[in-house]
């Protein structure tokens, strides 16, 4: 990684998610539509990552409120759920270069969870921290792609 980015604002570009547990997904999606007044921007389902997922914008500013229904019980976000229940997951920060900010995040002592990042939302590439190096936050990295 270069030095133009060490700095935090050099590579954290903003906040692209925060992502919410929840065993009910179409209960949860009337929640945020009805009480909050969002609407689901994306939907799909990852297999790889065994969830069912809704993203809604919140409203112009370009962050999303991500929820995640697990498709089975061993799946991460079914082991959250039983260990934790619903409510926030994880953040997610948008970066320019996923693989840049995971070599220097271990570089920092900071583990990541994957050698290489996988695929997420609407194709995008990933990474996570682990929770125990980074104040308790799962740390979602996120990387767009074209599609």
């Amino acid at each position: 990684m270069d030095a133009t980015m060490t700095h935090m604002d050099s590579w954290l570009r903003s906040i692209d998610h925060v992502g919410i547990a929840v065993r009910d997904l179409e209960g949860a999606i009337q929640y945020y539509e009805r009480v909050f007044g969002l609407s689901v921007a994306h939907r799909e389902v990852n297999e790889e990552q065994g969830v069912e997922e809704a993203m809604l914008a919140v409203g112009e500013s370009g962050s999303c409120i991500q929820l995640l229904a697990p498709l089975r019980p061993d799946s991460p976000i079914g082991r959250f759920l039983e260990r934790s229940g619903p409510g926030v997951q994880q953040v997610a920060y948008t970066v320019t270069d996923v693989r840049a900010v995971a070599d220097h995040l271990r570089s920092q002592g900071v583990r990541v969870l994957y050698d290489e990042p996988k695929t997420g939302t609407a194709g995008s590439l990933v990474n996570f921290t682990h929770p125990k190096d980074s104040g308790g936050v799962l740390i979602e990295l996120v990387q767009q792609t074209e599609h």
